[in-house]
C-alpha cells in the first residue's frame, strides 16, 4: 500500500523522493490544491472516506502518516 501512496504522490508532484521525505506539510511539498487531489485519489484508490476531521497536518506529514491514516480508515469499515 505504501508503494501505491508514493505513486499517487509522484503523479501529483513529480521530482520529490516521497519515500524519504518526512515533512510534507512543513516543507510546503503538499499544499492546499494538492491536498484536495491527494484526498480524492486516496478515497478512490483505497475505497475509504477521508473526512474533513481527518485532514490535519499530522495525518499527511509523511508517507508513513498517510499510510497509517488509510490503514486506520480501512480497519474502521
Amino acid at each position: 500500500m505504501k508503494d501505491q501512496i508514493i505513486e499517487i504522490l509522484e503523479d501529483l508532484k513529480p521530482g520529490v523522493d516521497f519515500s524519504k521525505e518526512e515533512h510534507l506539510i512543513d516543507d510546503h511539498i503538499l499544499e492546499s490544491m494538492m491536498m484536495i487531489q491527494l484526498v480524492a485519489s486516496l478515497n478512490d484508490e483505497f475505497d475509504v472516506e477521508i473526512t474533513p476531521r481527518d485532514i490535519v497536518p499530522e495525518n499527511f506529514q509523511s508517507v508513513q502518516a498517510i499510510y497509517d491514516l488509510v490503514e486506520r480508515l480501512l480497519e474502521d469499515e
